[in-house]
């Protein structure tokens, strides 16, 4: 009698492993895909073995939800000895307008007008830290960065979340910003190409493709792996590819993905978490029965 060969879970390369998809990436991934929209506890094991499934070790997961807690996105309490996790209402912002920004992807934007948003902002070298966040948080918004303390969007509708992020790290006096249209000096084909790595962009798309195009995972644990690693990678790229205008980008890149794409991030044809696909994670799996 035949047995039916289980599809191997997603084949990522050494860049998504060690770079896009760390433990800490996973972990909120996991947190927005699967308990964001139930609302209830998990318990430590229960996200261990999760991610465990997705190749982290124990060690690692155990320090994305210290460091996870630590920034203010996850509340614990004890049951006896067991500890479980809920979001706080900072996670549950956070992860809804991630979940707002991924399932929006692809979504038809209307006509460029040709404005710009420019923000100038400085950081001093010694304070490292915080300039690794105003980064990352400015290019989760979909900026570029074309020369230090210059960020830059073609959506100028941006400036109040750009403004917030400037609030939020203490840096209202040091930054400012500008909206209009490009001058005569130089060309925006350029400066795009300097605030971007589109050939990375471009590069991360056509993994991904390669990575997820006919996927077909059989059962819970199948899809709870495909859903969370093609949701974790990609924020940043996504961001300028929504927002970019057609004029102003130097390559046709390979766009949002094939025709025939779930509008969600699984692959063509999975249940989503929650729905009512047989091969859709249950909430009792997910939070261990809490």
């Amino acid at each position: 009698m035949a047995t039916a060969t289980r599809p191997a879970p997603p084949a990522l390369s050494r860049r998504r492993e060690l770079g896009a998809t760390s433990a800490r990436s996973l972990l909120l991934t996991v947190l927005g895909e699967f308990v964001l929209p139930r609302g209830e506890p998990v318990w430590t094991q229960v996200l261990i073995d999760v991610l465990g499934t997705l190749g982290v070790e124990p060690k690692s997961a155990r320090q994305a939800l210290a460091r996870t807690a630590a920034e203010g996105l996850l509340a614990s309490d004890r049951a006896g000895r067991r500890v479980r996790w809920s979001l706080t209402e900072h996670g549950r912002r956070l992860l809804s307008d991630g979940a707002e920004r991924i399932y929006g992807f692809g979504a038809a934007a209307g006509p460029w007008d040709g404005r710009w948003l420019v923000l100038l902002v400085s950081v001093p070298e010694a304070r490292r830290q915080l300039r690794h966040r105003l980064r990352t948080r400015l290019a989760w918004a979909g900026l570029g960065s074309p020369a230090p303390g210059v960020w830059l969007s073609p959506d100028p509708g941006k400036q109040d979340e750009v403004a917030g992020v400037v609030a939020d790290l203490g840096l209202t006096t040091v930054a400012s910003s500008f909206v209009g249209p490009f001058g005569t000096i130089g060309g925006e084909r350029q400066v795009v190409a300097q605030a971007w790595d589109l050939a990375g962009v471009e590069a991360a798309y056509q993994e991904f493709l390669a990575t997820f195009s006919g996927a077909a995972p059989a059962g819970p644990a199948d899809v709870l792996t495909h859903q969370s690693t093609s949701c974790t990678p990609g924020g940043a790229s996504r961001s300028w590819t929504r927002s970019c205008p057609v004029s102003c980008s130097p390559t046709a890149g390979p766009g949002p993905g094939p025709p025939g794409c779930s509008t969600r991030c699984t692959p063509a044809g999975t249940p989503t978490p929650g729905g009512t696909g047989s091969g859709s994670p249950t909430a009792e799996q997910l939070t261990g029965g809490a």
